[in-house]
């Protein structure tokens, strides 16, 4: 059981339910902003309910219902603000805007969506297009995402960010307000605008699932909430979208990263790097399916970096031991990555790659072009990887250096201390 009462099964549920449940209230109501609030009041009376009276038949109706009611009690309050407003003005009530429309009695009492061509519509890819909009920055993308698809509440969301929930709120608030002044009809985007949306879309899911494998900041190296839930939502996007390339790719890559998950901390949630791993326990049922998923999808043809960064994940977890690793094979993809991104992390994976198979001194040659990339510039990774490099061309005492820079240039405590470990190991054999 979660703390306030509700199953595992049962939250499950109520966040795969969240966005059927909101597309249904918006499309009666046409009013996303408050739609969402109404939903998270729904989901919320739910999470007290439940365990109390038990899980009702029908609870995608349930919520539906909760949710049109407080919508309902919201249009009549704003119907009757206006009212006071015109009379203390002394205006006409006839002036007054025209009177809201409210559910029908047979839709609240049924709790059935707006309309029966609706009825039973999964609205989760609209919602995912609606809440990347090109007009909202990358935070409140994925802080929109989370609440309104995602169905995890502002406090958790807040949590996870390391941000007060009264932040968050408000980051939240004015990306509602943001799609409101927008006039994003809620329906699927015109085909012309499809693939750039969609770009978006896959770029914040791959941003949430990034900031939950690898935290940006804090005492845990990783936010599993975050990362499940952006494996979930992607996989919903994938059977909404099976004919797309780069969704597969971008599920193949999230199933194929986060199979290792249980070998990455120790007992202490200290990092353990990849090539020191336990690959044992590493999930083999999660790497065949990405395997496989990404194998079916390369021989369709159409390959982008979300495909390659798949492929190289997946040369990874085929190797039983550290030292079976293809590394030509990774150096090759990310060649190809290289040539289709202008992304520096890339190039500085490449230059990893390089030094794994040409030796040490042809990496540290490419980090010295590398560092002169303003994007690069005070990143704790390029100091990190620097420190790898030098490690293993024998110059032990810049190795050290690097690593002591690079741990004072992290946020994440079990990076740092992971870093300063690998300096203190090398000062005890200068």
């Amino acid at each position: 059981m979660t703390a306030d009462g509700v199953s595992f099964a049962d939250e499950h549920l109520l966040r795969e339910l969240t966005p059927q449940v909101l597309g249904a209230v918006i499309r009666r109501f046409g009013d996303f902003g408050a739609a969402e609030d109404a939903v998270q009041e729904a989901l919320l009376a739910a999470s007290q309910q439940w365990p109390k009276t038990g899980k009702p038949d029908n609870p995608r109706g349930w919520l539906i219902h909760v949710a049109a009611r407080r919508m309902t009690d919201h249009l009549r309050s704003e119907r009757s603000r206006r009212l006071r407003e015109a009379a203390a003005t002394d205006s006409a009530v006839a002036h007054v805007a025209p009177d809201v429309s409210l559910p029908s009695l047979a839709f609240l009492a049924t709790g059935q969506a707006a309309t029966n061509h609706h009825a039973e519509q999964d609205d989760t890819l609209i919602l995912l297009f609606m809440c990347c909009h090109p007009s909202l920055t990358s935070s409140s993308a994925i802080a929109l995402t989370l609440r309104a698809v995602g169905g995890l509440t502002t406090a958790e969301i807040a949590k996870a960010f390391l941000v007060p929930e009264s932040t968050m709120a408000q980051r939240i608030s004015r990306a509602k307000q943001t799609i409101r002044t927008s006039d994003v009809p809620f329906d699927m985007p015109a085909p012309g605008d499809q693939a750039e949306r969609l770009a978006v879309v896959l770029h914040v899911l791959y941003l949430i699932f990034n900031e939950g494998y690898t935290s940006s900041f804090g005492a845990r190296l990783q936010r599993t909430e975050l990362s499940s839930e952006a494996i979930r939502l992607t996989r919903a996007l994938h059977e909404l979208c099976p004919n797309e390339p780069e969704v597969a790719g971008l599920l193949a890559l999230m199933v194929l990263t986060d199979a290792r998950k249980a070998a990455r901390t120790g007992a202490d949630g200290d990092l353990i790097p990849l090539d020191k791993q336990d690959r044992t326990l590493w999930d083999r049922h999660a790497i065949d399916e990405g395997v496989a998923l990404i194998s079916a999808t390369l021989s369709k043809g159409a390959v982008g970096p979300y495909q390659l960064q798949a492929a190289i994940a997946a040369v990874h977890d085929e190797a039983r031991a550290a030292e079976d690793t293809d590394w030509s094979q990774i150096l090759a993809l990310y060649g190809l990555l290289k040539r289709m991104s202008d992304n520096p992390m890339v190039a500085l994976n490449h230059a990893i790659a390089v030094g794994m198979v040409h030796g040490p001194r042809a990496g540290l040659d490419l980090l010295q072009e590398l560092g002169r990339d303003d994007r690069l510039a005070g990143h704790y990774r390029i100091d990190a990887v620097r420190a790898h490099l030098l490690e293993r061309a024998g110059e032990r005492e810049a190795a050290i250096e690097c690593y002591r820079v690079a741990a004072e240039r992290t946020t994440n405590i079990p990076e740092r201390d992971y870093l300063l470990a690998q300096a203190a190991r090398l000062a005890r054999r200068v």
